[in-house]
């Protein structure tokens, strides 16, 4: 009973780490939301303490929320100590979401008539505890109206309550009075967050070249990559994205969005860029694995969907740049031979047979797949190498073998498996790799639940204190 218990969060967490109920190469939208739906479901009524435990451990954001939703909908007769952990958990996390999607979940919880006194006790500590309620008042200023009305709270800052909720002719914040003045000066609207901005400018008909280049210096890092393509089409030289300390899988999103040709003309910028953003992934781990070999998936279905165009590819793209920097020794091996990661691109099948054979060849100390588990080319391949190599070429099982796999498969409620033989653990960001190398060994089927619990412990020790 140990075990099932164990397997069925090892699952969950797999699930929770790969997918946002969006459509997928293999899946629409609808089979990844019912999927996930019934596994969230599933642990919140069997495993309460392990599905808040979650919260501590490299879920996506969607994921998340999902589960503060949940929690917080069903209160639960549950023990004082572990109400106590899980209300830790849930605003420890709740702080480390985005603020977009906190106040998302938040107006979901208003839609779902979910308002006890926890729920309204989580929503005004999280609202105090906000950096700048004058630029949340702004920017946000919908979200913030309906989390103050549901947790019925009053703002903190007079004057953010009156810009909310009634109006005066003049704010002593100057963030405050630029929104209004935005209503008929245009040059106030160069004062105000993009995103708040660009509405004004829409109203006024301010050409975009001519707002792209006067916004520019209020841009975020994030809105000048996303932003960049589109300035350089209208010749808006001011909008010049920032590399340096950009994410890394973030970044190699960035660089397949780009043309060919830019990636060679860039070449070695953005080679630049990605390594060292993998040494900043990697700390001091970086050049102490060994020989590592890496098998990545560029096959036609990387491509992902139109709503995650390109994902699988750029955390196999981010994953070889931070292979490289954790390894002493290494080789990438893409499945379709190409040998020039900067010019990656989806094509063909997903021969993974040929390239473990390839890997197993370099004599690695650690073997790494980077792969959606659809193995086709033939089928089946993969996994017949991978048993044999370690049931007669390694049974002592020297060689640390792991499956990363980027993709929710929406069918066996988690990530698709190549083999038994090799533990495969879902992948959000090639950041997390690390870490997941490390909760590899529990997912390989032996783990008992006293082990799990003990290592979930850990986590949930180690995120509480750092927040």
């Amino acid at each position: 009973m140990d075990l099932l218990a164990a397997e069925d969060m090892l699952l969950f967490v797999n699930a929770a780490t790969t997918s946002t109920g969006q459509r997928e190469f293999h899946s629409d939208a609808d089979a990844q939301r019912l999927s996930l739906d019934f596994l969230h479901e599933y642990m919140a009524v069997n495993y309460r303490d392990l599905y808040a435990a979650a919260l501590a451990l490299d879920v996506n954001d969607h994921n998340a929320a999902l589960i503060i939703r949940r929690l917080l909908a069903d209160p639960g007769d549950l023990p004082a100590d572990q109400r106590r952990v899980e209300g830790r958990l849930i605003g420890a996390r709740l702080r480390a979401l985005p603020p977009q999607r906190a106040y998302d979940l938040f107006r979901d919880l208003r839609r779902a008539r979910v308002n006890n006194r926890r729920t309204r006790a989580v929503v005004r500590d999280w609202l105090a505890r906000r950096p700048d309620p004058v630029f949340d008042a702004v920017k946000y200023r919908a979200g913030v109206k309906r989390a103050l009305r549901h947790a019925h709270v009053r703002p903190a800052d007079e004057e953010v309550g009156a810009f909310l909720f009634a109006r005066r002719p003049r704010y002593r914040a100057p963030l405050l009075d630029s929104w209004r003045r935005a209503h008929y000066d245009k040059s106030a609207v160069y004062e105000l967050p993009y995103t708040v901005a660009e509405g004004f400018a829409a109203r006024h008909g301010i050409e975009r070249a001519v707002f792209l280049a006067r916004i520019a210096p209020r841009l975020t890092r994030l809105e000048r990559l996303r932003l960049q393509g589109a300035a350089r089409r209208d010749g808006v030289a001011e909008v010049v994205a920032d590399l340096s300390g950009m994410p890394l899988t973030r970044l190699a999103s960035y660089v397949l969005a780009l043309p060919f040709a830019e990636r060679g003309r860039r070449r070695a910028e953005l080679t630049s860029a990605l390594r060292a953003a993998a040494r900043r992934a990697c700390g001091p781990e970086a050049g102490r694995w060994g020989r590592v070999a890496a098998v990545l998936d560029d096959s036609f279905s990387s491509a992902g969907s139109a709503t995650k165009r390109n994902r699988p590819l750029a955390v196999a793209l981010a994953c070889h740049y931070l292979l490289e920097a954790l390894a002493a020794e290494y080789t990438g091996l893409w499945t379709s031979g190409n040998d020039d990661p900067l010019m990656a691109r989806p094509r063909g099948v997903t021969p993974l047979g040929e390239r473990v054979l390839d890997a197993v060849e370099f004599g690695p100390e650690r073997l790494v797949v980077v792969s959606d588990g659809w193995d086709n080319a033939p089928p089946g391949l993969a996994a017949e190498v991978l048993r044999v190599w370690r049931e007669r070429l390694d049974p002592e099982r020297r060689v640390s073998a792991v499956h990363l796999n980027p993709v929710y498969d929406a069918d066996a409620f988690t990530a698709r498996r190549l083999t038994p033989q090799v533990p495969t653990v879902g992948v959000r960001d090639a950041e997390d790799v690390p870490a997941l190398i490390g909760f590899a060994r529990l997912a390989e089927g032996t783990t008992g639940l006293a082990e799990l619990r003990a290592h979930l412990g850990r986590r949930v020790e180690r995120f509480l204190e750092g927040r």
